[in-house]
């Protein structure tokens, strides 16, 4: 007995202090359970679960029975008793604790602030104070707690672990890690949840986002017009104007899936659940060479990518949808993720859905009546996501993915004529589903490799009755799209980073109408392959940053090459100032046409097709920015200029309402202005300033004028908001935005009709010469989350947009009057009127 105790002792003595350790290493309560029982030849009685998460101290080896059980008495939350001379129990003693830490970088040993801290398994987590402390005031004691901070390897820990019983906190070091050279800027920009990289490309981080004005969930299309620089003239996600451009120039990509579809209720609400998207980078310029096909703007959405190895999920509902997500452990190196969304508008009709509907539907069939006619309309949508994470082992990562967005509408129209009734139904569906694979392999220190394959499909179609001429027109859209990606990084240092790779595009669209009623049919096909190889350098040293890449564009189809250089530059001149620059050249292969008067009900009126080269080109980028940065005590102020050229646009994928909307021509536009970006954080707060400048006009050299303001050439651009906590479990947010009308044109006084064969039109006079009242809207949220139970959280969100109900118009254009066909009838399209809406949510 005397040799196995003074062998266990060596044992003890060799695992903890032979090493030189200075600080003795916690080991597993149940390796501890075990060796104790080994030594006095006695048996612990107790629940795996309450003894597996906790970490403790070896017990010194010479103690007795006694004084071992006084000490993890004294160093656990658990309750050990001695039955007898054989038996002892454990109990759980409290089954919640208080808790706190202090998480410091391991180089400098500096205090990290704005560290995430969130407690697996529940909706609890904070963040870390100017001193990197946190604390919790009551979590289980079996929780298991993880820290993170971007550039610094995330740890987990247990409740126990960081349980003590003197007065100060558990110091946590974090390490960095070294292969990450894209380090954050700024943690917490906007609001906590949003970041700003290095290369200049913003993040949004959804998992720890709060609120923010109007929004009563982190809609990620909907935060992202916040950012100066990036408006929607008609409040739709689906018509993001990025410096200028048009909605069909932003490359949108979910988990590396090319996305042709991007919200629901045609475009007021985003179709990406934020629950399961972990994180959204977008790139105004300087995009890595990498990325191409959108010369305005690339949007990157993941979603989560890691093992958790926990079950964890949530629901909620709002007005006008119900949603649910599940993370799923199936073994220990597979992971399930999946989530759901659909509407419950054909179900319960709320204001919310009223303002929508009216929103959405104006000026279109569905909301047109008659005295003649009775109509009736059933509308719904849904999206879905479902993610496989599969590790092999520590260098090799498989993931597969499945993403579906889907809207449906019917449309019912009843004549009576002369008793009798004929009833007719429309139908819309619109659909993007996207598949993605993906395996990276990490061979050795210095290389990794990164394979990515997709597909998307896109459909849009509609069947159209038309009661008064027994007409029926039926259009469809379809877009297949296949692409694979070949990522190789070599790391030559810790300050330098080279990507080398190549990607290959079968991007194939239909476009088909049908009209019987009189016999009509017409099908337009296009196929087109497309490869590029890009390489790019990345080197981050002490002050400077340096991103330099180049790519080349082959389009099969025309035997045509495009090089697209790329460069970004951020060089730090003191610790509050800095300089950087941007310059990007992109292309693109697909764009949109827009008809105003016939397609899909007049709902959706754009169509994706391929350039073919000739009336169509590939549309090209050209662009440039220049800015200064100063970011001191949680006050980050930013001042870019910019200036940007795309050739290669079509009068038809603009949206005229002027004399040039049946006109086939091919021209370019120029967006040159100034970007201003104020905030100030605190650890409850956060205050923001927005503003742009810019000046836009087209060039068509075929028309005349060749030279107007663009559809979006909106001169100033303003908004401002706030978040604040009020108490800990309160948070409200105000914002507020103001800019110029947007430009139109208007008939000519005198004459606004003019005869064209056997049509009368309206009479257009010089294009966008004119603006619309200024548009100016105030929005607020106020959130509120509580405690179901210690592993249920839940939260009340309630949003309003448009406060003060200010009658905006959006858009104005002009048709002959029907009943006077010498004048022209203005038509306003009105943008959102008071809306409220609220969601209840649920983690667990």
């Amino acid at each position: 007995m005397l040799l196995n105790k003074w062998g266990i002792y060596l044992l003890l003595c060799i695992g903890n202090f032979c090493y030189g350790q200075n600080t003795p290493q916690k080991t597993p309560l149940t390796e501890v359970i075990i060796t104790v029982e080994k030594q006095f030849n006695i048996k612990f009685s107790y629940a795996v679960e309450d003894v597996k998460a906790v970490m403790i101290q070896i017990p010194n080896a010479a103690f007795t029975l006694q004084e071992t059980i006084t000490y993890l008495n004294s160093n656990t939350l658990l309750n050990f008793k001695i039955l007898n001379d054989r038996y002892i129990t454990i109990s759980v003693l409290n089954k919640t604790t208080s808790i706190c830490g202090v998480i410091f970088s391991d180089k400098i040993k500096s205090p990290l602030v704005g560290a995430s801290v969130f407690v697996n398994n529940s909706k609890s987590s904070t963040i870390t104070d100017a001193n990197g402390r946190f604390s919790f005031g009551s979590i289980p004691i079996t929780a298991t707690l993880t820290i993170s901070y971007v550039g610094f390897e995330s740890r987990q820990f247990s409740a126990n672990e960081l349980f003590t019983t003197a007065d100060k906190c558990t110091e946590i070091v974090l390490y960095s890690k070294n292969e990450e050279l894209n380090q954050v800027l700024i943690n917490v920009y906007l609001t906590p949840g949003i970041q700003k990289y290095l290369d200049g490309s913003t993040v949004l981080n959804t998992k720890n986002f709060t609120i923010l004005p109007g929004l009563i969930e982190p809609d990620i299309l909907q935060s992202i017009q916040l950012l100066p620089g990036v408006e929607s003239i008609n409040e739709s996600i689906a018509n993001l104007n990025v410096r200028g451009g048009t909605n069909d120039q932003n490359l949108m990509l979910w988990d590396n899936i090319k996305m042709y579809h991007s919200g629901h209720f045609f475009g007021l609400i985003s179709a990406y659940n934020p629950n399961l998207t972990n994180k959204v980078v977008v790139n105004k310029n300087g995009t890595s060479a990498e990325f191409s096909d959108g010369v305005s703007s690339t949007i990157n959405m993941y979603t989560k990518n890691l093992l958790t190895n926990t079950f964890s999920g949530g629901a909620g509902i709002n007005s006008i949808s119900a949603d649910a997500f599940l993370e799923i452990p199936i073994t220990k190196k597979l992971d399930l993720h999946i989530s759901g969304r659909r509407s419950v508008t054909d179900w319960v009709k709320s204001p919310t859905y009223d303002k929508y509907f009216e929103r959405s539907f104006e000026d279109t069939e569905i909301n047109k009546s008659s005295y003649q006619h009775d109509t009736s309309s059933d509308f719904y949508f849904y999206d879905y996501t479902a993610k496989l994470l599969f590790d092999l082992n520590e260098k090799h990562q498989f993931r597969v993915n499945i993403i579906g967005i889907n809207n449906a509408l019917d449309y019912s129209e009843h004549l009576t004529n002369s008793n009798e009734t004929q009833s007719k139904t429309s139908n819309l569906f619109q659909k993007n589903i996207g598949y993605g694979g993906n395996w990276k392999a990490i061979w050795n220190t210095k290389l990794s490799t990164d394979f990515i394959s997709y597909f998307s499909k896109y459909t849009i179609n509609a069947n159209d009755y038309r009661v008064e001429t027994d007409q029926l027109v039926s259009e469809e859209n379809q877009v297949l799209d296949t692409g694979i990606k070949l990522n190789t990084h070599y790391k030559t240092n810790e300050n330098l980073n080279l990507l080398f790779g190549y990607q290959f595009n079968e991007t194939g669209m239909l476009n088909q109408t049908i009209v019987i009623n009189p016999n009509y049919s017409s099908t337009i096909k296009g196929v087109m392959l497309n490869h590029a190889l890009f390489s790019e350098v990345e080197y981050h040293k002490n002050n400077t940053y340096v991103r330099v890449g180049l790519r080349f564009n082959y389009f099969q189809k025309f035997d045509k090459l495009l090089i697209e250089p790329r460069i970004n530059i951020r060089q730090k001149l003191s610790n509050e100032f800095a300089l950087k620059l941007e310059g990007e050249f992109k292309n693109q292969s697909s764009t949109q046409i827009v008809d105003f008067q016939d397609d899909f009900l007049g709902v959706e009126k754009r169509r994706w097709v391929l350039v073919n080269n000739k009336d169509i080109p590939i549309a090209t980028s050209k662009q440039v920015s220049f800015g200064l940065e100063f970011n001191k005590n949680k006050v980050n102020i930013e001042a870019t200029g910019f200036y940007k050229i795309v050739d290669g646009i079509t009068a038809s994928n603009q949206g005229f309402y002027n004399s040039f909307q049946y006109t086939i021509a091919n021209g370019s536009y120029t967006a040159k202005g100034l970007e201003f970006f104020a905030n100030k954080t605190g650890y409850q707060y956060s205050i923001w300033l927005s503003y742009t400048f810019s000046i836009n006009n087209y060039q068509f050299n075929t028309l005349k004028p060749s030279e107007f303001p663009n559809n979006v050439d909106i001169r100033h651009s303003l908004s401002v908001g706030f978040y604040y906590t009020i108490i800990k479990n309160i948070k409200i947010a105000v914002g507020g935005s103001w800019r110029n009308g947007q430009p139109y044109t208007k008939p000519i006084e005198g004459a606004q009709t003019k005869q064209n064969g056997n049509n009368v039109m309206v009479n257009y006079g010089s294009p966008n010469n004119d603006n619309l009242d200024n548009f100016m809207r105030l929005d607020a949220s106020l959130n509120y989350s509580f405690n179901l139970s210690p592993l249920i959280k839940a939260s009340i969100t309630a949003g309003v947009i448009n406060v003060t109900n200010q009658d905006n118009v959006i858009n104005r254009y002009y048709k002959v009057n029907s009943n006077d066909k010498n004048n022209a009838l203005q038509v306003d399209n009105k943008s959102l009127g008071l809306t409220p809406n609220i969601s209840f949510r649920i983690n667990f």
